[in-house]
C-alpha cells in the first residue's frame, strides 16, 4: 500500500496543513510519524490533517496520529482530522477518536 503526504506551513493561519493521500498501514506508518514530528519540530503549532483522499488507515496509522497528538497536546497544540471518507469516519467513530481529533 502507498501513501503520499503533503505538508505546508500556513504562515497566515499559524498552523500546519497536512494532506494524506492513499492508504496508511504498518508498511508506511513510520513515514507518517516522521513527517508529523518533523513538521512540528519546525513550527510548534497545531496540525490540521486533511484526510479526504485517505482511503484506508489501520491501527498502526491510528497509533501514530494518537501518539503525535499526545506529544504535542502538553504544549497546548492539537491535531485535527478533517474531511474523512465515510469508511474512515466510521472507524474514527467506533474507536472514539472522532471525539478527540475531529
Amino acid at each position: 500500500m502507498s501513501v503520499t503526504i503533503n505538508s505546508s506551513y500556513e504562515q497566515t493561519l499559524g498552523q500546519w496543513l497536512v494532506k494524506i493521500i492513499g492508504e496508511v498501514d504498518i508498511s508506511n506508518a513510520t513515514q507518517l510519524k516522521d513527517e508529523l514530528e518533523k513538521d512540528y519540530k519546525e513550527h510548534e503549532t497545531d496540525i490540521i490533517v486533511d484526510i479526504s483522499d485517505m482511503h484506508y488507515i489501520d491501527s498502526s496509522g491510528l497509533g501514530v496520529i494518537i501518539g503525535v497528538y499526545g506529544n504535542i497536546r502538553g504544549a497546548g497544540h492539537r491535531i485535527v482530522l478533517v474531511s474523512p471518507r465515510d469508511n474512515v469516519k466510521k472507524l474514527l467513530r467506533v474507536t472514539s477518536i472522532e471525539t478527540v481529533l475531529c
